[in-house]
């Protein structure tokens, strides 16, 4: 038996729920996960996971076992990643998630310069306006978009982004302007949902606090370009980083309405699960995305702050 392989098939099931799960994400043969399982069990005389029709979960001994496998798995790659950084630079695979918009406007244009610096270094870069769970899919670390609820990520903030108010054209035309806050009920808003459900309130920044208006809504996307399109079709109000509007505000698509409240600003920040170190691929691309945001910050500063 592959003691380490085992470990590492092991740690994939728990993530993910499955054996069959597990073997698609390793791309091995079904049949050998469950053999090393089997061999896995038998080297330690324990069971380590409860097998029903339905799922797959750890029992008392494989949840005490993951965790341990898992720090000496996180450490066995922050030592190989160190060992290449010594012997020159950061290795291997890097697998990353970040929100569509934000990733396609900012991150992947400039991805040449990134691997200049770090040639050796390959990124599995995955784009969703959904939060995908880190540790199920595997993902090493990620680009999040508003306020960071998971207590069990590490988060360091970038930027804030500047966010408005808009409408398209038709829309204002067939139900009006909006001057007030207290003309909002007779307005329209486009939904827009997380990946876990929530919707969004629109909030405005009135006399040094927040207010949340929650506003009739006929139409909810869980895209952002999604949402910048219905809004230019005429179905209602969004709330939206100025960046990924500019274009829009620029050639008469969209009118920015109520510029008077302000909107708060839309935090950007790096997440990745706690490790005792932080792996040196991990740490170089988070110290790029800071560099190159940051930069950007200090150039486009009606599009963004520091955090």
């Amino acid at each position: 038996m592959d003691r380490l392989q085992a470990m590492q098939v092991f740690r994939r099931i728990v993530e993910l729920g499955g054996f069959g799960k597990a073997a698609d994400d390793l791309g091995l043969p079904r049949a050998t996960v469950s053999l090393l399982i089997q061999q896995l069990e038998a080297h330690l005389g324990v069971q380590l996971l409860q097998r029903t029709t339905r799922q797959v979960r750890a029992t008392l001994d494989g949840q005490a076992y993951y965790q341990r496998c898992g720090q000496l798995l996180d450490d066995l790659d922050d030592l190989e990643s160190s060992l290449s950084v010594q012997r020159s630079q950061p290795r291997g695979t890097l697998k990353v998630d970040m929100p569509i918009a934000f990733g396609c406007t900012w991150i992947l244009p400039r991805l040449p310069d990134f691997y200049r610096r770090y040639p050796a270094l390959q990124l599995d870069m995955g784009f969703h306006d959904h939060q995908v769970h880190l540790q199920r899919e595997g993902v090493d670390c990620a680009i999040r978009a508003g306020t960071v609820l998971d207590q069990g990520l590490v988060a360091r903030p970038i930027v804030r982004l500047h966010q408005l108010t808009c409408a398209s054209p038709g829309y204002l035309a067939r139900v009006g302007t909006p001057w007030r806050l207290e003309d909002l009920p007779a307005h329209q808003a486009i939904g827009f949902a997380s990946g876990n459900g929530r919707f969004f309130p629109f909030e405005f920044e009135v006399t040094g606090r927040v207010r949340e208006m929650q506003l009739p809504s006929e139409l909810t996307v869980n895209n952002a370009d999604a949402y910048v399109t219905a809004c230019e079709a005429g179905f209602g109000l969004i709330q939206v980083p100025r960046y990924h509007v500019q274009r829009q505000l620029a050639e008469g698509r969209l009118v920015e309405v109520l510029s008077e409240y302000g909107v708060p600003t839309w935090p950007i920040s790096a997440v990745y699960p706690p490790h005792r170190q932080l792996s040196p691929r991990v740490r170089v691309f988070i110290d790029w995305v800071v560099e190159l945001l940051q930069g950007e910050a200090d150039g486009q500063r009606a599009l963004m702050e520091r955090a």
